[in-house]
């Protein structure tokens, strides 16, 4: 037997020695758990800088502050009231919130512009405070360990196997905690959460509304996926597990206890005053997706994508797939403008360049550009310097035909690369958010005339509100409409 292997088998079985039966801090029954709580806090601080480096925190201090002391409120009634819990908004437009263990939660701004209530703001925290009091990460983790993971797992407990095994907790826990627990875990985590809100005076039903809205959400993204050609997008299983008409959900919200009617706190005027010019849909921080086009100001750079192309703006690159899903494109960034472009496209193609690398020049920028085989699919690459950095541009098709078909179209993109101009930087406004009042006899369809939010304003205002799919507004009404 190998040292190294032995080792490593040494650890694992050192772990399962010292694992415990430790008390449920909810149910009070044992657990099978391989971290303590003060390994579990220390896991989830470590994860926290770096969770906040993928998503950023979206600047808006009052708005933290607000969402921060709601979950305080409810972490100091939840079953592990002594935990120093973490809140924070995360810049991403996706429409979810997830937990670290040890007390660390995030919610994303793109959710917040769907809730309509402080309640429904206290029902997605509280349902995440539930998978932390009930520790689902932690046996989540225990399991893998008791499965034969243990070379992934010990890396939380013996920084040598850091390299072998990866540095992220997120990794350990993969779809669990951006994708849910499981249906028993989700619905304990709602209980749970709906007990919070009882016991904070905010009424337990509005975690059912939660899921209802957040239901309807994802009906009209499949509608809209579908007239695009795309696949929905994935969300928390929070929304997924179960329906708001879910029995087993009634049930576990009920057990919470009842208010007297109109007792339960909602504070609608309040969370409506706090996301007020919230950012909506793509953020400055990580570019603006317009009309086929892309800005970043921070960068100073715009790219223009073929028409009907379906773009994605992701943290670290933005990306767009022709509608025969056979041929993509991708911008990202490629380090220093050191030396000359080509050395830099060298450096990052790792030496699989083609035949030929061409200088060029991109709207006055210094570039290179080469025709080569990734993985076996044809690809066209771009390196374009601008200021002091390099950029990629690529494109890849599935074959040499698909590329036949996607060249002309893959090489007007690279050659679309520019400095953002006066013209560009008005267009990379961000949208935002804001509150007003329907006037009478208003209907989303006159609202929804030249809406930024195009053809599907319509469906899109009532999903905002909370009419979807055929409400229509009152006299008087607070509205959420896009500018």
């Amino acid at each position: 037997m190998k040292p190294k292997v032995a080792t490593a088998i040494s650890a694992i079985l050192l772990v399962l020695t010292l694992a415990n039966c430790a008390q449920n801090p909810v149910t009070g029954n044992p657990n099978f758990v391989t971290m303590s709580e003060s390994q579990e806090v220390q896991v989830g601080r470590q994860e926290d800088v770096k969770v906040r480096q993928e998503y950023g925190v979206y600047d808006n201090k009052v708005l933290q502050q607000y969402v921060n002391e709601v979950g305080q409120r409810l972490g100091r009634a939840s079953h592990r009231p002594n935990l120093q819990y973490s809140f924070v908004v995360v810049d991403s437009p996706e429409i979810n919130a997830f937990a670290l263990p040890g007390g660390y939660i995030y919610i994303t701004r793109g959710i917040l512009s769907y809730l309509s209530s402080e309640a429904e703001l206290a029902a997605v925290l509280g349902h995440e405070i539930g998978h932390v009091t009930a520790r689902h990460s932690v046996q989540q983790l225990s399991a893998s360990t008791a499965a034969g993971v243990g070379a992934t797992v010990l890396q939380i407990f013996v920084p040598g196997l850091r390299n072998q095994a990866g540095d992220s907790i997120i990794n350990l826990l993969g779809n669990a905690l951006l994708s849910g627990y499981g249906r028993e875990h989700e619905l304990e985590a709602d209980r749970l959460g709906a007990d919070y809100l009882y016991r904070t005076g905010y009424d337990p039903q509005a975690m059912i509304k939660v899921v209802g809205v957040l239901k309807n959400q994802e009906t009209f993204d499949a509608e809209v996926a579908k007239s695009e050609g795309r696949q929905p997008r994935a969300y928390h299983a929070v929304f997924a597990s179960h329906p708001d008409s879910d029995t087993r959900l009634q049930q576990v919200v009920a057990e919470a206890g009842r208010l007297p009617a109109g007792g339960g706190r909602i504070n609608q005027e309040e969370f409506l005053r706090q996301i007020d010019k919230l950012v909506f849909a793509d953020s400055p921080a990580q570019g603006i997706v317009r009309n086929g086009n892309f800005y970043h100001t921070d960068l100073g750079l715009a790219l223009t994508f073929p028409p009907n192309w379906r773009i994605k703006n992701q943290p670290d690159r933005v990306s767009a797939t022709n509608s025969g899903n056979d041929a993509m494109l991708d911008l990202r960034t490629a380090g220093r403008a050191q030396g000359a472009p080509a050395d830099v496209l060298r450096k990052v193609l790792q030496g699989n360049v083609g035949p030929e690398v061409t200088q060029m020049t991109i709207n006055g920028l210094q570039a290179a550009i080469t025709t080569t085989s990734m993985q076996g699919a044809p690809t066209r690459v771009a390196v374009a310097f601008l200021g002091n950095s390099a950029f990629l541009i690529g494109g890849q098709a599935r074959d040499a035909q698909a590329m036949q078909r996607a060249l002309p179209e893959i090489n007007a993109t690279i050659n679309s690369f520019r400095p953002l101009g006066d013209v560009d930087r008005k267009l990379a406004r961000p949208l935002t958010l804001r509150i007003i009042n329907a006037s009478a006899g208003a209907k989303f369809a006159d609202i929804a005339r030249g809406s930024p939010l195009g053809k599907n304003a319509v469906s899109h205002l009532r999903l905002l509100n909370g009419m979807y799919p055929n409400g229509e507004p009152a006299a008087g009404q607070p509205l959420k409409v896009i500018e």
